[in-house]
């Protein structure tokens, strides 16, 4: 049996949550996975939090895609060709279930799912020759290809493409995003090609090496895939364990570590960081209002993360030249801990250049 607090300081050492410093793009094992870039705190301060000097690391040696659930993620330049083989869906089902509502019009149509992604990838190819901003290149789209690629927009009072095909093609088609641009700008990805399978991009694996111990049912709602496909892509080398009484599944390699993980810290995470995207919330956090208050439809906070554990959640104010955080506990804060959350604050304020001008401590 391994209780829930074991699991969480498993997975941040996993995630090298533990890291003060000394780390770089080639060590950094979330890259493997992809990190998630979402909001002012996203990729670069997720990299920070892992000892990665963000400063000294390139835009030429970390490249934007858009790729799990569509979102934008980082990666290594290098691995961009075994990142989209990774991705490649496992089968028509898989590639159905990842595009959402697209899939019903190109299936009425007798058009297979993984024949519309590569009609998407191929026009794409065609248009962005330079830098296209995704409006522009959306646009050209939506005036070449046929009804069933197309939905009303009502917010744009417009013919569009469906969302998650031209996001999902847009690596199929060896485009990048430039990093800092909003709306997004698309870019041709230089010498893209997709390479061989490699297990350390495995998806599943990724999954529980990173945010395991897992059931199928977790990895398949993090990949936007079905139950059925991730367990045909089950790893052979898991030993099952017991996480508070439920079944659940790690790679043989991290038994040990799991059953003796003792990962130490404070954090101020993002709000998308990768150890809060794990599907278990209730392991997380088993107070339902508390993960309320975490997860909300619209403005997540960032989590205050505390050997391991949500101690609490964060959320940054600036206004001019003034830059505080507020932070709200999750129950009390030593003098000794209200320091170390002092001293994150800080350093995100280095991170976003700018000065810490004060800190909040919010009660209920």
């Amino acid at each position: 049996m391994i209780d829930r607090h074991r699991v969480l300081r498993f997975r941040m050492g996993a995630q090298q949550l533990d890291r003060d410093g000394g780390g770089t793009p080639a060590d950094t094992a979330v890259l493997d996975f992809g990190v998630q870039d979402t909001g002012p705190d996203g990729a670069r301060w997720a990299l920070a939090l892992r000892g990665v000097d963000v400063a000294a690391v390139s835009d030429e040696e970390l490249v934007l895609l858009w790729t799990l659930r569509g979102a934008p993620h980082l990666y290594r330049r290098g691995d961009a060709g075994r990142v989209a083989a990774a991705l490649e869906p496992y089968s028509e089902a898989d590639a159905a279930k990842r595009v959402f509502d697209a899939s019903k019009p190109l299936k009425a149509a007798g058009i297979g799912i993984v024949e519309a992604l590569d009609e998407v990838a191929s026009r794409m190819r065609a248009i962005v020759t330079e830098p296209t901003v995704k409006g522009e290149l959306s646009g050209r789209l939506a005036e070449e290809l046929p009804e069933p690629y197309l939905r009303f927009c009502r917010p744009c009072d417009a013919i569009h493409m469906y969302e998650q095909p031209f996001r999902l093609g847009a690596l199929r088609a060896g485009l990048e995003l430039e990093p800092g641009t909003s709306p997004p700008v698309l870019r041709p990805l230089p010498g893209f090609a997709k390479a061989a399978a490699d297990e350390r991009f495995d998806l599943v694996r990724s999954y529980l090496r990173l945010l395991g111990p897992a059931t199928p049912k977790h990895v398949a709602e993090f990949l936007d895939s079905t139950v059925k496909e991730v367990k045909a892509r089950w790893p052979e080398d898991t030993v099952e364990v017991r996480v508070d009484g439920e079944a659940r599944w790690a790679l043989a390699e991290d038994e040990a570590a799991l059953r003796s993980a003792e990962a130490e810290g404070t954090r101020l995470l993002g709000p998308y960081d990768l150890f809060l995207q794990a599907r278990d919330r209730a392991t997380l956090v088993p107070d339902k209002a508390r993960a309320k208050e975490l997860w909300p439809v619209l403005g997540r906070p960032g989590a205050v993360l505390v050997d391991g554990e949500v101690a609490g959640t964060w959320r940054p104010r600036k206004a001019g030249k003034k830059f505080t955080v507020a932070v709200r506990p999750w129950g009390g804060m030593s003098a000794a801990l209200r320091d170390a959350v002092a001293e994150q604050a800080e350093r995100l304020a280095r991170h976003r250049a700018v000065a810490l001008t004060g800190i909040d401590f919010v009660s209920d």
